[in-house]
């Protein structure tokens, strides 16, 4: 029988590995001392901040659009731009192409230009143009919105927030040049007859010893995902996400995983995928460091020799994507701490002593997805992925003796069927919701009901910000194409 990862006496593992030392970003910590955190004593500012955060959030996730308009077509729901005020002409100009190409294709009326104005929440920013959360009306707010700028002119949890009832993405380069890049790549892959068009999707997972984090999503994410059934299982070929797509399909898990293999799969040397999807540790590095700007969020590939060496040939960094590589087209899904950003303070404390500790000077978007998305040969079309920590509980929650990856699949199976990233990471949003149903019910003063003790509300608060973390990078409009516009020779 298997091992359940999570078992009530052990430690919480906190993923992420230092990329100066080599060690676990947080060190374990045991569930007594994390749980005082769940629900203190005294006061706790970072609690409170919890607490009103949730408040501002619906009770459920409802994708409120007509009853006529369908959520994954883009041209009905509409779509629009939310620049911040700040933003310069510039920056405006360098997305045109885009904008002239969405706006010839939406219904009339619900193509939209939006301002971010600093300070709002979501809910202020949607009721400015007449709309609130959880009630989408496509002719004032579009259901898919492009987040354009980084998380200090639009902060993360405006993006959280508006996902709840929006498909949202975000762009944040540190050029203008940038911007335009990737405005032409989309809009040529989805008008350029000479474009290729790929159906094959890779898998990579390293799974490195005595390492739960790795164990976990090795054996209980990647590797159900390539072989259509649990590890214990015989795989089960025709059930795989890539038969049901029609995709080639390869993997690389454990020994496999390797710094040179992913760097081939990005560079399309051998093959080239639509859909890349890894599961690693991302590494960190503290607030100040020189490197942490350039390389956190870079993945650890099985090439790292264990805990207490660390060195750049261990991990995938932005600096190691050349300007030959082939990623015109890629939507790739990152699950790594810090993978897609880092905002500027912990939202994980899990001791008294780490009351909302400082992560960055300010929040920022990763290099890596950046590099991929403005690539000069071509770029990324999205990248999914987590800002902040990535935790196993997405995979095995606490409670469940087995893995529960179906919003994983659904996701993935979604964006290769051809339905857009911004639409296809509903799965996510509703797992947010429902957390977000528990905790307040267990807040509620009304009520007896739903109290949760400290132990499992620490859970269901490590869950719940979890859920929330998964964001889109890119346009979340964009879909992989079925059919080539036109065989090449």
């Amino acid at each position: 029988m298997e091992r359940p990862i999570n078992r009530p006496e052990d430690p919480l593992v906190l993923n992420g590995i230092d990329g100066t030392t080599g060690q676990y970003l947080v060190p374990p910590i045991a569930l007594p001392a994390a749980a005082e955190v769940a629900e203190p004593q005294g006061q706790a500012a970072y609690f409170e901040a919890w607490r009103k955060w949730l408040e501002y959030v619906p009770l459920t996730t409802r994708f409120g659009l007509p009853f006529d308009v369908r959520p994954e077509v883009y041209a009905e729901a509409g779509w629009g731009v939310v620049f911040p005020a700040s933003a310069s002409e510039a920056l405006r100009q360098s997305l045109d192409p885009l904008l002239v190409h969405r706006h010839a294709r939406v219904e009339p009326g619900r193509f939209h230009i939006l301002t971010y104005q600093p300070g709002e929440t979501a809910h202020q920013f949607l009721q400015r143009y007449g709309a609130a959360i959880g009630d989408v009306d496509p002719d004032a707010v579009p259901y898919y919105l492009l987040l354009v700028g980084g998380p200090d002119a639009i902060p993360f949890d405006v993006q959280h927030s508006l996902s709840l009832s929006y498909a949202v993405g975000r762009l944040s380069f540190d050029t203008t040049e940038e911007y335009a890049r990737y405005a032409a790549s989309v809009v040529a892959y989805e008008t350029d007859e000479f474009v290729p068009n790929h159906r094959q999707v890779s898998w990579w997972g390293p799974k490195h010893p005595g390492d739960r984090s790795t164990e976990l999503s090795a054996d209980s994410l990647v590797a159900p995902l390539a072989r259509g059934a649990p590890l214990e299982q015989p795989p089960q070929l025709a059930k795989t996400l890539a038969a049901k797509a029609r995709y080639t399909s390869r993997d690389a898990i454990e020994d496999d995983a390797t710094r040179e293999w992913l760097l081939e799969a990005l560079h399309g040397r051998v093959e080239r995928p639509a859909v890349l999807f890894t599961a690693s540790h991302g590494v960190g590095f503290k607030a100040n460091d020189p490197l942490q700007l350039a390389k956190q969020g870079a993945l650890l590939s099985q090439d790292w020799s264990g805990f207490g060496a660390m060195t750049p040939e261990h991990y995938v960094a932005a600096s190691d994507i050349q300007d030959d590589a082939k990623l015109h087209g890629l939507v790739a899904f990152f699950f790594a701490c810090f993978g897609v950003g880092t905002p500027a303070h912990d939202e994980f404390p899990m001791t008294a002593s780490r009351g909302g500790d400082a992560l960055a000077n300010a929040p920022f978007i990763a290099a890596l997805p950046r590099r991929l998305l403005a690539h000069p040969n071509g770029g990324a079309l999205a990248v999914i992925g987590h800002v902040e920590r990535a935790w196993g509980f997405s995979i095995k929650p606490l409670q469940m003796t087995q893995a529960t990856i179906l919003p994983f699949r659904n996701t993935l199976g979604w964006i290769m069927g051809g339905l857009p990233v911004g639409y296809a990471l509903k799965d996510f949003r509703d797992r947010l919701s429902d957390a977000n149903n528990i905790l307040l019910t267990h807040l509620d003063a009304n009520t007896s009901n739903g109290k949760l003790q400290p132990r499992e509300l620490l859970h269901r608060w490590i869950e719940r910000n979890d859920a929330r973390n998964y964001v889109v990078l890119g346009d979340p409009a964009v879909s992989i194409r079925q059919t080539a516009l036109k065989t090449l020779p």
